[in-house]
This record gives C-alpha cells, structure tokens and sequence, in this order.
C-alpha cells in the first residue's frame, strides 16, 4: 500500500489527519546512518571531499565520480538542453565539494560510479544564491538516477530538489518506473522550516518494501506500491547511482549560485 507524508516542523500529518510528533531530542543523532545504525559506508561510492583547497580547487576524486562532459574541462547541454553542465563547475575546495551556478547558465554536476538495487544515500549539504534575484534560479538536487540511463523506464528518485538555493522548504520528487508514453507519474513531499542556506544531513533509504527520506535523521516521508496500468511500484526501479546537480530551467541569464555537499556517503542494506 502507498503511503504519502505531509510534514511541518514538529509534527508529521498523514492525508487522512492524524499527526505524529517528530522526535526533538537534542541528544539524537543528527544523521539517519547514524540514528538507524545503518553501518560503514561503502568506501568506493562514498566521498569525504577532504582535499583541495580555496587556492588550489580539485578536481573530485575520478575513481569515484563521473565529470560533467565526460573528462576534466569539457562541458555537455544542461537540463532539458538548458545551457551546460561544465565540469570545471564542480571542484573541491578543502573539504567541501562545491558546485558553481553562473548567471551565463553554466552550472555543475557530478555521477557516482557506484549504482545498486536497493541501498542507503545521506549528504550534508547546503546552498545559496550569490547574485541578485531576478526569478531565475537554480534548482540544487540529490538524485538517484537509473544506471540503464533509460528515462522515465526505469525511475528516478530526486530525494532533494528545490525550485531556488537556500529555501526554507525542502522537497523531494519521487519518480515510478512506468511507460514512456504515460505522463510523468511521481509522488512528491515537501517538509517546511528547513533552511536550505545552512548545512542539512539529507538521505534516502531504498529497500524492496519502500523509499523514505530522512532530513537532519528524521524521516520526513515514506512512499510504497501505487503500481497500476502504466507504472511499476514505486520501489521496484532497477540499479541506480547517485548524483549531485545544480540545474538550469531556464537557459541563460540566470541569479548565480553555489551548491555546496560536506560529504556524501553510500551503504548497502546491510
């Protein structure tokens, strides 16, 4: 059975209107790995961005990401052919991988090499706009994305995914496996009060039976089932990898931006 979650600070409110109290215990972990015990992540898939520096910025580590146009300095079309995703606009900058939104519409985007069926992802991350609004914003996501490539076919969990940096609403488009000729089918959820321009601990836990997503360690929703004539379960897409993009909706004459992730980490199920 699918289930959906609305969710405001403090409280998380079903679609039939029962709430439940979110946990607020300071003492509680503020990672769902660690509050859920999920284990070490696995070392190939996951990045602690612990080199580089503001003077000398590195390229990610290759053994572990794909670049954006598929080597070190070249560029490939953006989002829906909106201007390009450039590899020189991810770099790692002593600790913190950070990717680069300009107002000419080049912007980064970064793939793991590792894709599973089935897993756990967390990220702590954060953004902001660095130029004036002029209602053309990028949009900083969290992705799990088919390792076939083949769209809408095969899925795809965008577990944060903002309309503008540093939002205080953080959302999440969870994408079916279905027909390429139906509509887009997806579920989406959105939890309030969450200040996007500050550091946040964001996951996804992928199993046969669900895919939830976690903010700061606290579940924020839970999505289950919903096959019908056009579209498979909800949780039932085949392997996927993560990845991190700042995208562009909007083709040039963009407000700049920074996406920025502290670390980003994978698990098995364990």
């Amino acid at each position: 059975m699918r289930r959906r979650w609305l969710v405001a600070l403090g409280a998380v409110v079903s679609l039939s209107g029962a709430v439940f109290a979110l946990p607020a215990s300071a003492a509680e972990p503020d990672t769902a790995a660690e509050r859920y015990g999920w284990g070490e992540p696995i070392a190939a898939g996951s990045d602690e961005f612990d080199y580089g520096s503001e003077a000398e910025p590195a390229v990610p580590d290759q053994e572990k990401w794909s670049l954006a146009g598929g080597g070190v300095g070249q560029c490939w079309p953006g989002h829906s052919d909106n201007g390009r995703r450039c590899d020189e606009n991810t770099r790692v900058v002593g600790g913190v991988l950070r990717q680069t939104g300009e107002a000419n519409g080049d912007s980064g985007w970064l793939a793991s090499h590792v894709g599973q069926r089935y897993g756990r992802w967390e990220a702590r991350v954060r953004s902001q706009a660095t130029g004036e609004n002029n209602g053309r914003q990028y949009h900083p996501l969290l992705i799990l994305w088919p390792d076939s490539n083949q769209w809408p076919e095969d899925g795809e969990y965008d577990y944060l995914e903002n309309g503008a940096p540093g939002e205080d609403c953080a959302e999440a488009f969870i994408h079916y496996p279905h027909d390429a000729d139906a509509p887009v089918q997806q579920e989406h959820a959105q939890l309030c009060g969450v200040d996007l321009s500050g550091w946040h601990n964001i996951a996804i836990e992928w199993t046969p039976d669900h895919v939830k997503g976690f903010v700061d360690g606290v579940e924020w929703f839970s999505f289950s089932g919903g096959a019908n004539d056009v579209r498979d379960c909800i949780q039932c897409a085949p392997s996927m990898h993560q990845t991190i993009q700042l995208d562009n909706f909007y083709g040039d004459d963009l407000q700049p931006a920074i996406y920025e992730v502290d670390w980003a980490r994978v698990y098995a199920l364990g």
